[in-house]
């Protein structure tokens, strides 16, 4: 029972959204907009948004920007947490916790300096926005992929040392793939970070043909008022490869979290 009051709390925001997408706009604003179904359904919101917005180009540079971050993010991190995980050198607790306080820093702190270094570099209206991304998202990641390369054995390498194998061919051909679910489920969460990144987008790529799904969203709007149906649309839209990703790949997302947090 408490579920499933939880569940009807958590998504009754996005059935809203859902529903209020094909209400015409004098049901969302007049008295038909407490009603939890149209009387009048339309598809005319959704027509919108595809003709003459830039719904379509957001969600490629989205798409990009989101699986770029998403590569570099799972190189940068495995090579990272695999060195800390297995070597062993001075201040290596000191780093990790130096990591994590990286990451408590908010944005707003981080972004006017990231600003003027992306203005004085020519950096702004680009897709080196990727660098700043994978900066906030690569902690996070790092102490994901030590939990997982702490659960895999050190005997294995010990053995693969013995018949003469280097550190990276070990790395490539053994931890990797043991390391697996930890490097799906830092993929995953790392590109639905990247794909809802709102506040970077939205100071360094201020042109039109580079904005994100999300500031793309937030454009959505007249002088006097807010194209609440249209808004919902676009969100429908984009949240769609979001919740596909989620559903196909809920197992290994759990059991990745949950093999790296239980050492056997």
């Amino acid at each position: 029972m408490v579920t499933a009051v939880f569940l009807v709390v958590i998504l009754f925001p996005f059935f809203w959204i859902l529903i209020t997408s094909f209400k015409p706009s004098n049901e969302i604003f007049g008295s038909g907009a407490f009603q939890l179904l149209s009387q009048a359904p339309t598809l005319n919101n959704y027509s919108s948004i595809f003709n003459g917005k830039n719904i379509l180009s957001s969600i490629k540079n989205s798409l990009m920007i989101s699986l770029i971050t998403t590569l570099y993010v799972i190189v940068v991190s495995t090579l990272a947490a695999y060195a800390i995980s297995r070597f062993h050198f001075r201040f290596k607790n000191f780093l990790l916790g130096l990591i994590l306080v990286i990451s408590m820093f908010p944005q707003m702190i981080i972004v006017g300096p990231i600003f003027n270094l992306f203005t004085l570099l020519h950096w702004t209206n680009s897709y080196f926005i990727v660098l700043p991304y994978s900066t906030i998202t690569i902690p996070m990641a790092v102490w994901i992929m030590v939990a997982h390369f702490g659960h895999i054995p050190l005997s294995i390498e010990e053995s693969a040392k013995i018949d003469g194998a280097d550190p990276f061919l070990i790395l490539w051909k053994i931890v990797f793939p043991l390391a697996a679910p930890g490097v799906f489920t830092t993929a995953i969460v790392t590109f639905i970070a990247a794909w809802n990144e709102y506040l970077l987008t939205a100071t360094l790529n201020t042109e039109i043909p580079m904005q994100t799904v999300p500031v793309a969203i937030s454009f959505l709007r007249t002088q006097f008022s807010i194209l609440w149906g249209e808004v919902s649309a676009a969100t429908v839209v984009v949240t769609i490869p979001t919740i596909i990703i989620v559903l196909l790949f809920q197992k290994r997302i759990v059991s990745g979290l949950v093999s790296g947090a239980v050492k056997e």
